[in-house]
């Protein structure tokens, strides 16, 4: 139960924040902080402060759906801290994008500290891979000056482009700002964008890092940053850091899950990324050539840092298993030819998966099921195998080489042991991939959940390679045993959690416990300001070239009246250039289609035009549906081409409409409108971003008159005005 302590000092941070700035409490945000309070001042613990697992079986995860303009934020950080303090816990503040951990750290929380006399520490939480390694730096550089612009540097990065001028001055400049103080090594602080290929020379992961070990340790911006996070009450991170931290085991990089209270905003972008995380997959082409490269650059790592010891003796039995592992993915390569059917033109020419680079489902065989063909289990058993002893050689290895970094009577120079510690970490990091995944392809399902299993052909470098992928179909259970199980307390929030009314579809898909609390608190925005219309002429979209003819013929007239700017959404890319082809030039003229130009360039001549009085139009796809931010006269006028159903090439989806068939129920029902539903109410989301605002949403998909699932999915909208005609 809520101390009244603890309540108190909740109550008189949110008064003293509102007074000094100037404002007045909105009955959503109330709702909100109450919600959380309850949830987490509720938490029994044992006598070590420990929450008590037995009392609090869910009760300890607070689910809140908060409307656009509730003050999300500032809510669940003026609750949370005060209870984070008073427990002894870090907060742990996860978003699922850059511009919200950024807002986070630079706006909202100093404001907090600033007006609502609460006093607490603050870190930003990043991965290594958004630090510079110095190690990697001083590798690089020495070995550009002797050897000259156009090193390929094979030996560390073996499929990556030349370094020419251009990234040698970068790396130059590096090293320079680094030694001045004028730079901290953190790749969001650069002054330019840095480009990935040239950036990822230049950092590294856990498995190539040294840690405490390396002598550049004491300047390395990572752990400084990680110094910081230890002496921090509370840490903003993001999503993907806090799933690697799980995938790690839980407190390697962020605090315990049993230290920490977690807020997870945007949480409805949680289930996916974990999915992303917990996925493997290994291209074969790929593979193979890095088998090759590796055997043959075994021996100058053994003549450079062999130790007369473990690390050699590991290193006799490489070669054998480097050659073995290969032989079996080249047999790997006629069999997944034969059981898969491909089209390579078509695959070429970036046809079936929206321009994505290569085809859709011609240039990806899915196993039904999951069920992987006995010949290809086979093989995967015996890839396994070799793999398993690989990962046991190379993690001996790495083992002998930090040994010899810490001992300073090492007979290896520390020079050569920084050199090469990067490539055999690399090394182990390849092969336990590998091991994953093909002992994953080795074995039928035993759980309550399958996997989605597939093979895509990728482009690879004008050729073609396999790509073998494995992942489950849910996150739900990694997320509970590693996650809602663990943590000390947890908050979700996002404006769409909910689809069709209800959480079923958040408690499939991440897993959170019946028992947990959720809550929706409604907006402070007057929604009869918006109009809802679907014109009487608009025509079911499952007719694609009569509904593409029907959006053709009506934009023109929908526009015309609109002043300002205005957002079109359309589900596929084919239909937004069609249309955007076919429309008069007078009309061309003032429109910015997705594609032309970056996403802020779009964004940055849509406001400079509207901004002078004139009109302007933005064509978007699913991405501009969601975290757009264009209040007042940037849009004031929303269509929407189509019912935002998912184009169904997805192998995951795929897998999991599969699986809830076999089981007796309706993938449409139970996925498919859910997941409509709630892209529906983020693309409607678009229209009032401030309480001033007003306009129009126009619907072009007569289905959500005509179908049973299309009434509730309208049901399931805010209470817009409506003009159904």
């Amino acid at each position: 139960m809520l101390s009244d302590k603890d309540k108190e000092s909740i109550q008189g941070a949110y008064r003293q924040f509102l007074n000094g700035r100037e404002l007045k409490a909105r009955y959503g945000q109330k709702l909100m902080i109450a919600a959380i309070a309850r949830g987490l001042g509720g938490i029994e613990r044992n006598g070590a402060g420990e929450r008590d697992h037995g009392k609090t079986d869910g009760e300890h995860i607070c689910v809140v759906e908060a409307g656009t303009g509730t003050g999300k934020t500032v809510s669940y950080l003026l609750a949370a801290i005060p209870l984070a303090i008073s427990h002894g816990k870090t907060l742990v503040v996860s978003t699922a994008t850059v511009a919200l951990q950024e807002q986070i750290i630079y706006k909202d929380l100093p404001e907090l500290i600033r007006h609502s006399g609460l006093k607490f520490d603050v870190s930003l939480a990043k991965g290594r891979g958004r630090y510079l390694c110095l190690s990697k730096l001083d590798q690089l550089l020495t070995e550009l000056t002797s050897s000259g612009v156009g090193t390929s540097l094979a030996l560390y990065e073996d499929e990556k482009p030349q370094v020419d001028e251009v990234g040698i001055k970068l790396y130059r400049e590096m090293a320079d700002q680094l030694a001045t103080g004028s730079w901290d090594g953190d790749r969001d602080n650069w002054k330019d964008t840095i480009e990935p290929e040239d950036w990822s020379r230049v950092t590294t992961d856990h498995r190539q890092c040294s840690g405490r070990r390396c002598p550049h340790v004491s300047s390395c911006s990572f752990f400084r940053a990680r110094e910081r996070l230890g002496k921090s009450q509370v840490i903003v991170a993001n999503h993907d850091l806090l799933l690697a931290d799980l995938a790690l085991g839980g407190g390697a990089i962020l605090p315990a899950p049993e230290e920490s209270i977690y807020v997870l905003d945007e949480a409805h972008h949680l289930p996916d990324k974990a999915l992303n995380h917990f996925a493997q997959h290994s291209r074969v082409g790929a593979t193979t050539n890095w088998l090759d490269q590796a055997n043959k650059n075994l021996g100058q790592l053994l003549s450079e840092i062999g130790d007369g010891g473990e690390l050699d003796r590991a290193g006799e039995d490489l070669p054998g298993l480097f050659t073995s592992a290969k032989q079996k993915l080249e047999m790997a390569w006629p069999l997944l030819e034969d059981l898969c059917d491909f089209d390579q033109d078509r695959a070429r020419s970036g046809k079936g998966n929206g321009g994505q680079g290569y085809g859709g489902q011609s240039s990806r065989h899915r196993f039904e099921g999951g069920e992987v063909p006995e010949s290809l289990m086979q093989l995967a058993e015996q890839l396994r195998e070799d793999f398993d002893e690989l990962e046991a050689l190379l993690g001996k290895m790495v083992q002998s080489a930090q040994r010899m970094m810490e001992d300073a009577h090492s007979p290896v120079p520390v020079v050569d042991l920084e050199r090469w510690y990067p490539i055999l970490g690399g090394w182990h990091g390849r092969a336990e991939a590998n091991l994953e995944l093909w002992a994953n392809y080795s074995r039928v399902d035993t759980g309550s959940v399958p996997h989605a299993r597939w093979v895509t052909l990728v482009d690879w470098g004008g050729s073609f390679d396999f790509e073998v992928c494995s992942s489950p179909i849910l996150a739900g259970k990694t997320l509970d045993y590693g996650l809602w199980r663990r943590c000390y307390g947890a908050v979700l929030t996002s404006a769409t959690l909910t689809a069709l009314g209800r959480f079923d579809r958040l408690k499939m898909r991440a897993g959170t416990p019946d028992n947990a609390s959720y809550e929706v608190v409604p907006s402070p925005f007057d929604f009869s300001r918006a109009t809802l219309r679907v014109p009487k002429d608009a025509v079911e979209a499952n007719n694609a070239d009569l509904h593409t003819s029907a959006v053709i013929d009506a934009l023109p007239e929908i526009l015309d009246g609109v002043d300002g700017g205005a957002l079109v959404l359309f589900a596929s890319r084919r239909q937004m250039e069609t249309v955007y082809e076919s429309l008069p030039g007078t009309w061309r003229n003032r429109i910015l289609m997705q594609g032309q130009q970056s996403r802020q360039q779009l964004l940055d001549s849509h406001r400079h035009s509207v901004d002078n009085g004139g009109r302007s139009v933005l064509f978007g796809l699913a991405s501009f549906a969601e975290g757009l931010d264009l209040p007042g006269d940037y849009c004031q006028h929303v269509v929407i081409a189509k019912l935002p159903f998912a184009v169904p090439d997805d192998p995951i989806e795929a897998a999991l409409a599969e699986w809830i068939e076999v089981k007796g129920g309706n993938p449409f029902m139970q996925i498919t409108v859910p997941d409509a539903a709630l892209k529906l109410v983020q693309a409607c989301g678009r229209l009032l971003r401030t309480e001033s605002d007003t306009g129009t949403i126009t619907l072009l998909d007569r289905r959500i008159v005509t179908k049973r699932y299309g009434r509730a999915m309208l049901d399931s909208l805010p209470p817009f005005r409506r003009e159904i005609g």
